[in-house]
C-alpha cells in the first residue's frame, strides 16, 4: 500500500494512494446501473462502497463511514451522497451484496481468454501508470472501459486490471422494489472518468489515486 492518510484533502504535495480488490458492474432490466467496490486492502482499512446510477441518471454514492465517503466523493460525481453499512460477503462464484437500500445478489462464470490474460500480469508491472497506458487503448476497444484519466480538477487515476469474469446471473432490489434483471450496463454510468463495461462483468482491480495538493 502506498501514499499516507491525513486530513481531507489528505495533505499537502503529491500523494498516491492505492485500493486493492474487486469492482462489479450490473445492468438491470430497470435501468439502473451498480458499480460495487470491495476492497480488502485499502489505505482505509478493508471497506466496500456502492455507486448507483437510477434510470434518470441520478446518482447516489453508498459508503460506510464518514471517511470513506468523504473521500470517494471528492473524486467522483454524485447527486446523492449517504454513509451507510455496506457488506459483501463472497461464497465461491455468488457474491452478496447489502447496501442500505440495495440488496444485489450476483452469479460470476468461467474467466474467457481476456480474463486468463489478465491473470498472468505480473502485480507489480500492473502498478506502474506505464502499464495503464499501454492497456487503455485496447481496454476500451474490447470492453468500452478506459483505464487511465481524471475525474476531477488535481486528480489522476489509473486502473489495472489482473482478471475479469462474466456476471451471469443477478437479483437487485432498492427500498424494497425489484429492479429487474440482469441487463448490458447502458447507457455508460457517470461517476467519472471512466465507465464500467457494458457487460456485466467482475474485475480484480488495482486502483491507484494521486493527489496533487495546495
Amino acid at each position: 500500500m502506498r501514499g499516507r492518510v491525513t486530513g481531507y484533502p489528505w495533505g499537502v504535495g503529491r500523494e498516491r494512494l492505492t485500493f486493492d480488490g474487486w469492482i462489479a458492474a450490473v445492468g438491470t432490466g430497470s435501468g439502473t446501473r451498480v458499480v460495487v467496490g470491495h476492497w480488502p486492502r485499502s489505505p482505509f482499512g478493508p471497506f466496500s462502497d456502492v455507486m448507483l446510477e437510477r434510470a434518470d441518471g441520478r446518482r447516489l454514492l453508498l459508503a460506510p463511514t464518514a471517511r470513506t465517503t468523504q473521500y470517494v466523493a471528492g473524486v467522483y460525481h454524485f447527486d446523492e451522497v449517504r454513509t451507510a453499512p455496506v457488506r459483501v460477503h463472497r461464497r465461491e462464484s455468488v457474491w452478496d451484496v447489502a447496501a442500505g437500500p440495495l440488496e444485489l445478489r450476483f452469479r460470476v462464470g468461467r474467466p474467457g481468454a481476456l480474463g486468463m490474460a489478465l491473470r498472468a500480469v505480473p502485480r507489480p508491472l500492473a502498478r506502474r501508470p506505464l502499464w495503464a497506458a499501454v492497456a487503455d487503448v485496447p481496454a476500451r476497444l474490447i470492453t468500452g472501459a478506459r483505464t487511465r484519466g481524471s475525474s476531477r480538477p488535481g486528480y489522476r487515476q489509473w486502473y489495472s486490471a489482473g482478471g475479469l469474469w462474466p456476471i451471469i446471473a443477478a437479483d437487485a432490489s432498492f427500498d424494497g422494489t425489484d429492479l429487474g434483471p440482469l441487463a448490458p450496463v447502458v447507457p455508460p454510468v457517470r461517476f467519472g472518468f471512466g465507465s464500467a463495461p457494458a457487460t456485466p462483468a467482475l474485475v480484480r482491480v488495482l486502483s491507484t489515486v494521486e493527489h496533487a495538493g495546495a
